[in-house]
């Protein structure tokens, strides 16, 4: 079998400056990519090459030997024991920043210096193509000789089991640094493009989710008012299609093109801290997929707005739950995190919720407990629950003192905490199924007319809330495991 032609080496240095480093992964990736890229093209072209050709992933790595723990008040920069700790790295171009910062972190906790080189992980030739499809350039005979010549996928390179606390780590064999290797981190921004039909460098650092387009239209409403007043703190929004509209411009008409699966719309901003919305659409399955790729952009939190069904008398329609707890019984998630593991209130996001309540609503103390209920919020993966055995369902929630139920917030919950990414909910009663207001078309049209606005006004106040209160509080430490890994 012929060996793989390799790329030209890049030695293993180490660097004290976190800028040096980052500069060594650039030029490493940057490198390696291109000798993807042109080999495919000459591939295209007619011109097979004479041997598989191969180019690797970079890594970086630290060995801390005498271990001294420094709390830091972080929740990631730091390794929790001696050893070598080491991880791929893709797309230094999007992930410049945050390496920069995670890189910094270890040098300044730790005193040594980190390894910069290039790994054994393959690149795949469709990663080296992050706005290309690699298989509409292909003729049938072409496409059956690619994986002859070059490294494909390999859905065995892409599992969870260090985010997940699953990893076996063999004796002699480094510590994983980071939640994510590099080709998970590449799937996922593919699938980010193919689900929401925006590009993964739009996405901002806080994430709104919803499971409903009057959402969505409010937003953009929202943002296009922006644009045309000069955007104020923004500097763009993006619609799905990559439709920028920046201040002062007109926004370009809608498209014809269908919507994506779960489209989304930035509010963007140069340091990446603006605002990405979502619609996620409805059930569980949804929230988990998005968010298992949204996670490996490494926001810094994220919230879910949405409509419930209400499971008390004394709720209105209208009225706003603030989730502290959750029933998970939305089983996809089963498992990735066993259903005893709790999903705990993070204080930072509960505050910064009810804050912007009050500030939006204008109600304060008592008449703010009248329009928003803090409690366990249920999440079912059968929208028709209704309709089976009336008790049982009943008796459950009753139980568990729920205040309200859905098919997404437990998901959008459990999955950050999985992947340590700050997480919170703050529903709108819809209907009241347990009480004889079912979601009917009239009533709900009038609802949403009067309600939808104000719910997205408080979920845009929270974001800049978090904004505003600093990394170095938002990124809790009651997220990281015994054995955590120094990059989140």
């Amino acid at each position: 079998m012929n060996r793989p032609i390799a790329p030209e080496a890049f030695k293993p240095e180490r660097f004290d400056s976190a800028e040096a480093a980052v500069q060594r992964l650039h030029d490493i990736y940057d490198a390696n990519t291109a000798r993807l890229r042109d080999a495919f093209r000459a591939f295209v072209g007619g011109k097979a090459p004479a041997r598989p050709v191969r180019a690797c992933y970079p890594y970086v790595a630290i060995t801390v030997s005498g271990f001294s723990p420094r709390d830091t008040l972080l929740s990631y920069g730091f390794v929790d024991r001696p050893g070598t700790f080491t991880t791929t790295v893709t797309r230094p171009d999007l992930f410049h920043h945050y390496y920069l910062e995670q890189i910094s972190q270890l040098v300044r906790n730790h005193r040594v210096g980190v390894e910069v080189g290039v790994s054994e992980t393959p690149i795949p030739v469709h990663f080296a193509f992050p706005d290309v499809h690699v298989e509409g350039e292909l003729t049938p005979d072409s496409l059956q000789n690619l994986r002859n010549l070059f490294d494909l996928p390999d859905l065995a390179a892409m599992d969870d089991n260090i985010v997940n606390g699953t990893a076996v780590i063999p004796p002699g064999v480094p510590h994983p640094l980071a939640l994510f290797t590099a080709p998970r981190v590449d799937y996922s921004l593919f699938r980010l493009k193919h689900y929401t039909a925006t590009a993964p460098a739009h996405f901002q650092n806080f994430v709104l989710f919803t499971n409903y387009q009057f959402y969505i239209d409010e937003f953009v409403r929202h943002a296009q008012e922006l644009m045309r007043n000069g955007g104020g703190e923004y500097q763009s929004f993006v619609e799905p299609g990559d439709r920028v509209t920046r201040p002062g411009e007109i926004p370009p008409p809608p498209s014809a093109q269908r919507l994506p699966q779960m489209p989304a719309y930035h509010l963007t901003r140069a340091d990446h801290s603006g605002i990405t919305m979502v619609n996620i659409g409805i059930g569980p399955s949804n929230a988990k997929t998005i968010t298992d790729h949204v996670a490996v952009l490494r926001p810094h939190a994220w919230i879910m707005l949405g409509h419930c069904a209400g499971l008390r008398n004394t709720q209105k329609l209208g009225d706003y739950v603030l989730a502290h707890a959750y029933v998970r019984d939305d089983h996809v998630l089963d498992a990735d995190l066993p259903i005893w593991i709790p999903i705990p209130a993070l204080a930072e996001i509960q505050v910064a919720l009810e804050r912007a309540v009050s500030e939006v609503t204008g109600l304060k103390d008592q008449d703010l407990k009248g329009v928003m209920r803090t409690g366990t919020v249920a999440t079912i993966d059968n929208r028709n629950w209704e309709l089976r055995d009336y008790s049982e369902p009943v008796q459950r929630f009753s139980q568990s003192r729920a205040i309200a139920l859905d098919m997404e917030s437990a998901t959008v919950a459990a999955n950050g905490f999985r992947f340590r990414v700050p997480y919170g909910t703050l529903l709108c009663v819809s209907d009241k199924p347990l009480h004889g207001e079912l979601k009917l078309p009239g009533m709900a049209d009038a609802f949403y007319k009067q309600q939808v606005g104000q719910h997205l006004k408080i979920g845009i106040r929270t974001m800049e809330r978090l904004r505003a209160l600093g990394l170095d509080k938002l990124h809790s430490r009651k997220l990281r495991s015994f054995a955590e890994v120094a990059f989140q």
